[in-house]
């Protein structure tokens, strides 16, 4: 007899948009990390997920959390929350986002149409 679900490692649910991908990386790349690999464990992506694959609702989510942690400036993408034991020197990835801030390399575009697609009205300054 045949086990029903989903096969270990299979994603539940639709695909992410390349458009959304692209996005994705790109939030990912102003946070400091070179890439969804290089954050999987800071930003606890589960292996497939390092590997660039995102169901949309995964993808929305981890966009949630990174423009979230970009709202709060004292608390770096990934890191551990200000209550916790003291941190040790930053990595390399930690250090570059302190440099640059994340958003800052960000297509002013890129974010007007993910916030367009969220529900916002966005006007130029």
């Amino acid at each position: 007899m045949r086990g029903s679900g989903i096969a270990f490692g299979q994603q539940s649910g639709p695909p992410a948009s390349h458009k959304q991908l692209q996005y994705l990386e790109s939030l990912v790349r102003a946070a400091g990390y070179d890439g969804f690999r290089d954050a999987r464990h800071p930003l606890d992506l589960t292996q497939r997920q390092a590997g660039g694959r995102f169901t949309r609702d995964e993808a929305s989510t981890l966009i949630d959390r990174l423009l979230a942690a970009d709202l709060d400036r004292d608390a770096p993408i990934g890191a551990a929350p200000k209550s916790g034991p003291p941190q040790a020197e930053p990595n390399p990835s930690e250090r570059r986002a302190r440099r640059h801030p994340p958003f800052s390399d960000l297509p002013s575009e890129a974010m007007a149409d993910e916030l367009r697609r969220r529900g916002w009205t966005v006007t130029e300054p």
